[in-house]
Formats: C-alpha cells, structure tokens, sequence
C-alpha cells in the first residue's frame, strides 16, 4: 500500500484499537454485498458495528428490472442505515456514486464517505457521463447493451481482465460463471448533489492502481475536482476486497475511527 498523506502501515496500527464504528458498504455495478465477505470478517474482528447493503437486482435479490432505479437503490441504503449517525458511507465503484446520493440526503448523519476504486460524481454526473472519458477503461470494448430488456454485460471472456485480472483462477471463473447483468437506467440517471450537503462531507479515496474498469488517470482526475485531499493507493485491479481485504478493511476502520 502507499498513501498520498504519509499514511503508511505502521500508522494504521495504532488506530486499529480503537471503538468501534458504524460502517454502511454500497457495492458497485455486476457486483453484490456477498464480495464483501472477507473485508466484513475483518471490519467486525476490531468491533465495528457493520451494514453491507445489498442493492436491489444483485445478489440473490429478484426485484424486476423494470422497478429499479437510481432512486431505489439510494432509498434502500437509507432503509438500512435508519437512525444511525456518524456513519462512514463505504462506496465501491458505482456504489460510490450511491454513496453521495445518500450523503447529500442525510448529510447530519455522514461522518465519512470512503470511496474505493469508485466514481466520484460532481452535480449532474452520472456513471455513465464519467465513464465516457476514461480512455484506459476495457468495459466500453467489453459491454454488450441490451436496451430492449434494459441490461448491460460484459463479454464473458473479458469479465477476469475488466474486473480481476490479479484474482486466483478460482475466483475469477465463478466470478465470470455467476455474473449477473446489470439495470441500465441507474447508471444513466445524474444525481442531485449540493455543496452544502455532499460538498462538505469528508471525504477519502482508495485507489486501485492496475484498474481496467475505472482507469487510475480518471480515478485521479474525480479525485482532484472532489478536492480530496486524503488518499490511498493499493497495487490492485478493480476488486480490491478480493486481493487485499486486511488491508483494506485496516484502511476502512482507522478512517471511520
């Protein structure tokens, strides 16, 4: 790992020990809250009070495409984070353009976004307004759009490259054996951020240096216009709760401590 603020191994250690958290994860687009397993192991060995939210259409969750929106997807992470306060927002990927959807909504209650590998949306973006710049990303040359049905996939043979590449061999084929397409709408829809809200929560980045879904440049330019100032870097492809979840989990929780 390295850190753009001098925030190495060693300086991790120390907060490690202390009280335990709320920390809400969002997890990204073709993804669900069962990759988080691993890190979630790790989070709730130092205490922390943890939510990994599945979004509806992931996982095992059946909810009709034609239901799903941006909308939905914020409304239930809101569900699930309740009453809470003082809530570190773990948004990975797409999730993290959820993730300030939400902040914006309740910003009293939002100590902390942590985006991993994520875009990170100004007012009016949307994942796929960003995307449209990211020159070293494979998903465009691996997407097949069925606008019909409302879905979008990646080329089975292209699912290890675009999301990890650094992954044993076993993962990634159930990876690619169980991918499931995603809703398109929510990836289109722009969100409605304020300076006042999103703008002043704070903010930290995680960057996956070795990313073919969201290029390093892109991550680094999102970064600059968010002005966010406190940084990681992990030597990763995009799925950096596969290859480093210690790490990553050490990361989350002396930042939402």
């Amino acid at each position: 790992m390295q850190s753009e603020k001098n925030n190495n191994q060693e300086d991790l250690n120390p907060a490690l020990n202390k009280s335990s958290s709320t920390i809400v994860i969002v997890h990204g687009a073709w993804s669900s809250a069962n990759d988080w397993l691993h890190v979630a192991s790790h989070l709730m060995s130092h205490g922390n009070k943890l939510i990994t939210v599945n979004l509806p259409g992931h996982g095992s969750d059946e909810t009709p495409i034609s239901n799903i929106s941006l909308q939905l997807y914020v409304y239930e992470v809101l569900k699930a984070i309740g009453d809470e306060r003082d809530v570190t927002l773990v948004g990975h990927s797409f999730g993290g353009i959820v993730a300030s959807q939400v902040a914006e909504l309740i910003a009293p209650q939002i100590k902390k976004i942590i985006y991993i590998a994520a875009f990170v949306p100004q007012n009016g973006d949307s994942l796929m307004s960003l995307a449209q710049s990211d020159k070293q990303s494979h998903v465009g040359r691996n997407l097949i759009v069925d606008e019909n049905a409302g879905l979008a996939s990646i080329v089975r043979e292209a699912v290890t490259d675009v999301f990890l590449a650094d992954a044993p061999a076993h993962i990634a084929k159930y990876v690619t054996d169980n991918l499931r397409p995603e809703p398109l709408v929510p990836l289109a829809t722009p969100v409605d951020l304020t300076h006042g809200n999103f703008g002043k929560t704070p903010k930290v980045y995680v960057h996956s240096q070795h990313d073919h879904t969201i290029g390093y440049s892109l991550q680094q330019k999102m970064v600059e216009d968010a002005g966010i100032v406190r940084t990681y870097s992990l030597p990763s492809s995009h799925t950096p709760f596969i290859v480093f979840p210690q790490l990553l989990s050490d990361i989350i929780t002396v930042e939402a401590n």
